[in-house]
């Protein structure tokens, strides 16, 4: 079993360094792989939970030199003007819709998640349906599909900023599930502080 794993993995590795041929530099990034119980390799460049682990180091990272900003802060400040306006338009805290990105997707815009969240703010399907975002890749419609979404959140629970992260990551349901609170889903307890620590340094401007 264990040698049929590693087999699918170095196929896996074959398959990206292979379709890193064809990729635009702007589209590369990490590789993580997960290996589910019925021995399936699963790749992301965006890990749903700590089960992910490393397979490909993004090659723009590994070259980069001593010193150069985390991309996050790079992506932030080349989406600085997009986002304050956008979030205008919506009312939210553009400092709130910055946090979320930077957890979502590191300001990466072809990021995919394994259970198919695309884009900067990393919309489901359904989302970009309901919101009308028909390309989930171009940054200012998946901006726009996203803090409309955040915004509707932000209404359904009385700007209790927690819930509407809460509700962003699990869904409005499983909030309502557990008496409109965080629900204790593993993902979703670490995801919502790490979104509110961006967000308290990005109004604070530290970052």
């Amino acid at each position: 079993m264990k040698a049929s794993r590693y087999i699918q993995k170095l196929a896996a590795v074959a398959f990206v360094l292979l379709a890193g041929l064809c990729v635009r530099p702007s589209a590369l990034a990490n590789i993580y792989t997960y290996t589910g119980n019925d021995g399936t390799v699963n790749l992301s460049n965006v890990p749903a939970d700590d089960h992910y682990t490393m397979l490909l180091p993004d090659p723009v990272e590994r070259s980069a030199a001593a010193g150069r900003l985390p991309s996050s802060i790079a992506g932030k400040a080349q989406y600085d003007v997009v986002v304050e306006e956008i979030a205008r338009t919506y009312g939210l805290d553009s400092a709130l819709l910055h946090a979320v990105i930077s957890v979502e997707s590191q300001y990466r815009p072809n990021a995919v998640s394994p259970k198919g969240a695309a884009g900067l703010m990393q919309l489901m399907p359904l989302i970009t349906r309901h919101y009308g975002v028909s390309d989930p890749f171009d940054p200012v419609q998946n901006l726009h599909g996203g803090a409309k979404y955040l915004s509707h959140l932000m209404r359904a629970f009385d700007n209790d900023v927690s819930l509407a992260l809460a509700a962003y990551n699990a869904g409005e349901t499983a909030v309502a599930k557990y008496g409109n609170r965080i629900p204790p889903y593993r993902e979703t307890t670490k995801y919502v502080p790490r979104v509110l620590g961006f967000y308290r340094k990005y109004q604070a401007k530290s970052i």
